[in-house]
């Protein structure tokens, strides 16, 4: 009996399950086994608790993995769009240094005709006369000032025509009897030394580099060009890195896209 309230008093705390087993009597040699019955209990409750203790502590475990990954994510989406603005701005900054270039040096370029490199031979180098000039001498001042006007004329050596030269296409725009033509100033002595200078330069040098119109439309040529072809190069080079290298940023930031995708598909077919 004692038992028996034991059993019943513990099933509800634990959970254990009673199972009776009957053994029969046997009589017998003054010997009398009575039938009894014996109990069986099995524990079930501590092990359904460790093993929730374990799925609680895998599943922190995975929340925790999940948030890491998150952040991570949200981390390289973030720089991933920086890397993307940085490339669209550098594509955008090029696009509009070849605008402004091409309206200006490279136009001017291939609007010039004096293409053709050449020989000269300085035949003559002389102050002809003075041209009247006005410089700034204020918000609303203007005065007029004189500037020496120095005529040069070179002999072709490939055809030996004779032709006027000139220093840049800015001189032969300007005055194009004038090899020179200086920045308007007051003192007449300054601008008039400048030109003796260029002029003793000249004489010294007999042989000189120069620019003639191949179609011979023109009558002149070019000592300097201010817009050639080495000018137009650098002045190109720098946008087309810029472009180029907005470009390729652009290009692995997909490329490193594409790639996690494909990771994480790998990663799902795995599991």
């Amino acid at each position: 009996m004692k038992q028996d309230s034991f059993v019943r008093r513990h099933q509800g705390r634990v959970g254990w399950s009673q199972q009776p087993c009957v053994t029969p009597s046997v009589s017998g040699g003054g010997h009398r086994v009575s039938s009894g019955r014996m109990f069986l209990w099995t524990g079930s409750k501590g092990a359904q608790g460790s093993g929730g203790e374990r799925r609680t502590i895998y599943q922190k475990v995975r929340e925790y993995d999940v948030l890491d990954k998150r952040k991570t994510v949200t981390a390289l989406k973030a720089g991933e769009d920086r890397a993307i603005l940085l490339g669209l701005s550098m594509i955008l900054f090029s696009v509009m240094m070849y605008f402004v270039l091409g309206i200006t040096m490279v136009r001017s370029y291939s609007d010039s005709v004096w293409t053709e490199e050449s020989s000269c031979t300085v035949l003559n180098s002389t102050i002809m006369a003075e041209i009247n000039c006005t410089y700034s001498c204020g918000s609303e001042c203007r005065k007029s000032s004189k500037y020496p006007c120095l005529q040069v004329f070179v002999s072709l050596n490939t055809s030996g025509k004779v032709v006027r030269l000139s220093h840049n296409e800015e001189a032969q725009d300007t005055n194009p009897k004038c090899f020179y033509v200086p920045k308007c100033r007051k003192d007449y002595n300054a601008m008039h030394t400048v030109i003796m200078n260029i002029s003793e330069r000249l004489k010294t040098q007999q042989q000189v580099l120069c620019y003639t119109d191949p179609g011979e439309q023109q009558d002149s040529a070019l000592l300097t060009r201010i817009y050639g072809r080495v000018a137009v190069f650098h002045s190109l080079f720098w946008p087309t890195c810029t472009l180029i290298g907005g470009t390729i940023i652009i290009a692995m930031v997909k490329l490193t896209q594409y790639l996690s995708i494909m990771c994480e598909q790998v990663g799902r077919i795995k599991r």
